[in-house]
């Protein structure tokens, strides 16, 4: 393009494959007018897994431990999904004692999830003191979940009909430890990053996403909330014990960076209050409902089942043929339709913002090549 005897060229930028700020195997191709984005691209499938197939070769029993290979920092609600919908399609109710355990440890692995994203975040921006800061937290929470699960990370504890293990004294007294001192960590975090001059002024009014972006890509999760709109599947579509406790829904109101880091640090001050709220009401009963068999062989039927994680809606739809084995599995996970609104946030900022848009949202690159 010539203009006034002057040509104008943009050039492509490759962020990735391999990048510590891409948070996983991802591409995303930045066409560049100068510094600042002119379009974007993300390519990805570099560590496509082929999940929904290998469910469809195993029975189901066997396909449960890949839940938490799909999104590995809050794998317990992936758990979760997958043996409610299971769970539905076989007609089996779980025993009140064992939801409220799978509350429990769900919430606790969603704040894992959210400080871990907190501290990997920062240091995207340079600081590293808040990954510090997180990780010292984020430890006692996989020490109190290794206790009764047997995993750090990669969780696989829920069964179908309830869950394998039940919690002691000991786990419970930790629990409350745990949320005392965190409670007094948010003088802390707030000092070093929410009042942050620098980090202000690298997370307010930049990679905005509005209203009428986030429902045309179907957003979920706290990108979805960070622009206000309050919809979390825990209170929309309630399910397990989620109906007997009091919790709020934090909200943003610009829909920016800033917004979406509050809603995060606000929802674990929720998950915290969830989990007092179970232990206090924590009631006595079997862990595993009766008569589940060991060998499913669900009638032909199909079934769909929504849960909230860390990062939003997952869904499991399942359709049975009457056999041992799903005839199809298809798994809704947040982070893709996440991934898909940042091509449209990029443009016209700087590429030095690129970064912290993307690690704003939060992707996990297995959820979406799953």
């Amino acid at each position: 393009m010539i203009t006034s005897g002057i040509e104008e060229k943009t050039f492509v930028l490759n962020l990735g494959p391999q990048h510590p700020s891409t948070h996983g195997v991802l591409r995303v191709l930045l066409e560049m007018d100068g510094e600042y984005i002119a379009s974007a691209e993300p390519v990805i499938g570099y560590g496509h897994r082929a999940h929904e197939h290998m469910a469809e070769n195993r029975n189901y029993h066997q396909f449960l431990p890949n839940m938490g290979r799909v999104d590995y920092l809050h794998a317990l609600a992936f758990n979760h999904g997958y043996c409610m919908a299971v769970e539905k399609l076989i007609g089996v109710t779980v025993p009140e004692r064992a939801e409220f355990i799978r509350v429990i440890t769900n919430e606790l692995n969603r704040i894992t999830s959210h400080l871990l994203w907190f501290g990997a975040y920062l240091m995207d921006l340079g600081a590293f003191t808040p990954f510090l800061y997180c990780f010292d937290d984020r430890e006692h929470i996989l020490d109190l979940l290794d206790r009764i699960t047997g995993s750090r990370l990669t969780y696989c504890f829920f069964r179908f009909g309830g869950v394998p293990k039940d919690i002691d004294d000991d786990f419970i007294s930790g629990v409350r430890t745990f949320i005392k001192r965190l409670r007094s960590r948010w003088v802390d975090y707030h000092n070093l990053v929410t009042k942050n001059v620098i980090f202000i002024h690298r997370a307010k009014g930049v990679g905005v996403f509005t209203k009428e972006q986030c429902q045309l890509y179907g957003i979920t999760g706290p990108s979805l909330r960070g622009s206000g709109i309050p919809y979390d599947i825990r209170k929309s579509e309630p399910y397990s014990a989620y109906p007997l406790f009091d919790f709020e829904i934090p909200i943003g109101d610009n829909g920016d960076i800033y917004d979406r880091y509050i809603v995060r640090l606000r929802e674990m001050e929720q998950s915290c209050r969830i989990i007092e709220q179970a232990l206090n009401k924590l009631p006595n009963g079997p862990i595993m409902a009766e008569k589940v068999p060991k060998r499913l062989k669900p009638a032909a039927g199909e079934v769909y089942q929504a849960v909230e994680t860390a990062r939003g809606e997952f869904g499991t739809y399942i359709v049975s043929n009457g056999d041992i084995k799903p005839y199809r599995i298809k798994l809704r996970v947040p982070s893709f339709s996440n991934l898909s609104l940042m091509v449209e946030s990029f443009k016209d900022n700087l590429v030095a913002d690129v970064v912290a848009i993307l690690g704003s949202i939060d992707v996990v690159i297995p959820e979406i090549d799953r």
